[in-house]
């Protein structure tokens, strides 16, 4: 029986640049058309998460969580894409890459470390929103809610408000840049190789290192996409979600070849 490869080395990586961006994007969106029926079942899940997690913000006059819980939410979106790279691994091999294959991962020799990570991002998740919530209570606490114009009026008419803006974009700016770091290209490389966590981490954070000026535009494309997705009430989620997850199949594949 095969063994999983789990040494601590990274492997050799490729740097990245600009135009490759450009032509994941091309290759993503070249994916999803030709297996656009896995939307359905994967793609939707985001967007109605997100309608979810808004309601029950709302619901539940914890309204200042709201922005957390949508930005962070993307923290676990290289975990949520993992189905879609494996659509785009089979599509790459030319063997049969229907929707039914996005949950061929299940049976995989990596899932257990791909789980594992996985879990580790979403305590990142948790973690953030922790985080958000107590700066918040320091700087807002006194605050009563009573709408949602109770919240953003002190928002943005008080130092504490302000305080609050600065500091919290700039602790979920140095969330985002961790797990973007070690998850960029660690799915796809543990679904491709089936290297360990440890392998994939470091080759993953050695990808950002090599290239940090495309990473950086990676991640920037990355986080417009997903806003520009969430303007028509999270609808334009189901296009761009998988578009990027495929996309983020073929940087992975320019950083790491075969």
């Amino acid at each position: 029986m095969a063994t999983m490869h789990d040494d601590a080395d990274a492997l050799p990586v490729r740097a990245l640049t600009v135009g490759d961006i450009g032509d994941a994007l091309r290759r993503g969106y070249a994916d999803f058309l030709a297996q656009p029926s896995h939307l359905l079942f994967i793609a939707l899940i985001y967007p109605v998460a997100g309608v979810v997690i808004a309601q029950l913000t709302v619901s539940y006059n914890i309204f200042p969580l709201l922005f957390p819980l949508l930005a962070g939410f993307a923290l676990l979106g290289p975990f949520a894409a993992i189905g879609l790279y494996e659509i785009s691994r089979r599509r790459e091999l030319h063997i049969n890459s229907s929707w039914l294959h996005a949950f061929a991962v299940l049976k995989s020799r990596a899932i257990r470390p791909i789980a594992t990570l996985g879990g580790l991002l979403t305590g990142l998740f948790l973690t953030w929103l922790l985080s958000a919530w107590l700066i918040y209570r320091w700087l807002m606490g006194d605050v009563p809610l009573t709408s949602a114009e109770s919240f953003l009026v002190p928002l943005f008419t008080t130092i504490n408000g302000w305080t609050l803006i600065v500091l919290g974009n700039a602790l979920g700016l140095l969330f985002a840049i961790l797990a973007f770091s070690i998850s960029v290209i660690s799915f796809p490389l543990m679904l491709d190789r089936h290297v360990g966590i440890a392998t994939a981490v470091r080759t993953s954070i050695a990808a950002v290192e090599a290239s940090p000026r495309a990473m950086m535009y990676w991640g920037l494309t990355i986080t417009a996409l997903l806003v520009l997705g969430t303007l028509p009430v999270l609808v334009g989620l189901m296009v761009v979600m998988p578009i990027l997850g495929h996309a983020s199949w073929h940087i992975y594949r320019k950083v790491v070849p075969r």
